[in-house]
């Protein structure tokens, strides 16, 4: 869904519909229906045991941007690429190492009634701060970094480290979801069906789709969010505009199923999400991730705003983009603010919007 679509279809649906429950990174908190519903230990253990945590707190330090002055909340949700195993076939296996290769600032608002994903181009050009290496030791800051290439070298606590620097923004949680196991997720719901707006023709993915609805298993789905070849000019920008989109279908597909009325498929999904999951330490068991989601409940998917970070193309280098002043500056000050973000700040020069 593009910003204006977003606009526009709010505009029409007048009196806010019956609020539904946010499953964007929830469809693992399906296990807190099976445990109410009396599920065996094991099964829970089991689940349990599949989310993988990361300690932030020594990493980051205590130089971090404040706290909302509300009780609203901000996420950095990331893409994992590995490159490794059952990602060995993403872009006929001509790339390795590991890469973040979706990433999404998440701000939910006070009130926790709506919420906007901020999606940030994986070639956009940023400062990286002094991070730790992964063996140990530190590295110093550097400029004109490519955003992806953060969490390869120097891992996630890196990553959110950049984000908050640039954007002045504290990141409450960390949310990491691997490909490969996004990929066991869409399979578990039966596929997700998209509608495509343009043929899509990348043959080193195996990505053939024709325009018009058409319904994606999860190889085509991973496929799909990651490929920039054969959609709009071919860049990034225009990836993030098919995971938008995606995000939405699948919203939709989690919300049409009954996945209660059938016990063992609902345990396949959770098992599946739960395995693709990586979270920071506070969130990083189903109590503590089931808590979390009981507090979002009033979040209406239909409500979720997807918006691009304004970006212009790089003058040294057109193949990457940098953020564009002012508007970004606003986008970031009114999400610190939990304030409504103005029009002028999701302005991107690169797009035409």
């Amino acid at each position: 869904m593009t910003q204006s679509d977003s606009s526009a279809s709010r505009g029409r649906r007048g009196p806010r519909r019956r609020r539904r429950g946010l499953k964007i990174f929830g469809l693992t908190l399906l296990v807190l229906l099976l445990a109410a519903g009396g599920t065996a230990y094991w099964m829970y253990s089991s689940l349990d045991s599949n989310i993988k945590g990361v300690d932030f707190n020594k990493a980051l330090g205590d130089d971090r941007p404040q706290k909302l002055p509300t009780s609203g909340q901000n996420l950095l949700v990331l893409g994992s690429d590995s490159r490794a195993g059952a990602n060995s076939a993403l872009d006929g296996g001509k790339v390795s190492g590991a890469r973040a290769d979706t990433a999404l600032v998440v701000h939910i608002p006070e009130g926790r009634t709506e919420a906007v994903a901020i999606s940030i181009p994986r070639d956009t050009l940023v400062t990286r701060p002094e991070c730790e290496k992964r063996g140990g030791g530190s590295t110093p800051s550097a400029r004109r970094v490519m955003f992806n290439s953060v969490y390869a070298q120097y891992g996630p606590a890196c990553v959110m480290k950049t984000v908050e620097k640039m954007s002045g923004v504290r990141l409450d949680h960390y949310l990491e979801i691997d490909f490969a196991g996004f990929k066991d997720l869409v399979d578990a719901i039966g596929g997700v069906t998209v509608d495509i707006e343009e043929p899509i023709r990348n043959g080193a993915a195996g990505l053939d789709l024709d325009a018009g609805p058409q319904k994606l298993d999860g190889t085509q789905s991973l496929a799909f969010v990651r490929t920039r070849y054969g959609v709009g000019d071919g860049s990034d920008l225009g990836r993030i505009g098919n995971q938008q989109k995606f995000l939405m279908a699948l919203l939709t597909e989690v919300k049409r199923q009954d996945l209660l009325g059938s016990p063992a498929k609902t345990y396949e999904v959770a098992s599946s999400a739960t395995k693709a999951l990586t979270t920071d330490s506070e969130l990083d068991s189903l109590k503590s991730l089931s808590e979390f989601a009981r507090s979002l409940n009033g979040v209406d998917p239909s409500r979720m705003e997807t918006i691009m970070l304004p970006v212009a193309y790089d003058k040294k280098d057109p193949n990457r983009v940098v953020a564009a002043e002012p508007n970004a500056s606003r986008l970031w000050k009114a999400i610190r603010e939990d304030a409504p973000i103005p029009a002028s700040a999701k302005k991107s020069p690169a797009t035409g919007g």
